[in-house]
């Protein structure tokens, strides 16, 4: 029983002894990795931006926006449409039923009820398609706002841009400046119409 202590006594100091031995050699290692660490920090060029920030303040978003309002107009007019004349039925049937035929009563109903349905259906497809459609459009514009990115990146040779972090401090914030690009790169708006000249007095 006494020699088994002793053993084990023994063999706890050698590897005290040998993680002893071994400490300097890890500090060395960890000061370097953190020496490397603090140069890759101060060498690379880092630029953060706020995606959210720059799709709204696009004018290409707002170009999107106006293009998919001229696009579905004509769609919602149709449902605007149908639904005006189904409200008119509608009227016609709480005013005018009392003194209805029953035949001109159920025709309205029936006609009732089947705009209802119509007028369901015209707006679930077209819900449907405009949101299809969105989706599309926003995926378009943000390939193309993370194309600009790059290209600006590119140039001013950055060497990682990230997006949307946490906590942006103001030195590698670039949300400003990549806005200023897209602006530039964007659609001109129509230039106004002259005013008609005052009248003289």
């Amino acid at each position: 029983m006494i020699s088994t202590h002793l053993a084990s006594a023994t063999r706890a100091k050698r590897s005290a002894k040998a993680l002893v031995a071994v400490l300097p050699f890890i500090a060395t290692i960890a000061g370097a990795m953190l020496t490397f660490s603090a140069d890759a920090q101060t060498s690379l060029k880092i630029g953060v931006v706020n995606m959210g920030k720059l799709i709204d303040g696009s004018p290409q978003s707002q170009a999107v926006t106006e293009k998919l309002k001229t696009e579905f107009a004509p769609r919602q007019n149709e449902v605007l449409k149908l639904g005006k004349d189904l409200q008119d039925k509608q009227d016609r049937f709480q005013k005018d039923q009392a003194v209805m035929g029953e035949e001109e009563r159920l025709s309205l109903e029936r006609q009732i009820r089947d705009g209802q349905r119509d007028l369901q259906r015209m707006q679930n497809e077209y819900a449907e398609d405009l949101n299809a459609r969105r989706t599309e459009e926003s995926n378009k514009l943000l390939r193309d706002v993370v194309q600009r990115i790059q290209a600006y990146a590119s140039a001013q040779k950055f060497d990682l841009v990230l997006t949307d972090a946490v906590y942006v401090s103001g030195t590698v914030d670039i949300t400003g400046e990549v806005l200023k690009a897209l602006q530039a790169d964007g659609p001109k708006p129509s230039a106004a119409a002259p005013r008609a000249p005052a009248p003289s007095r």
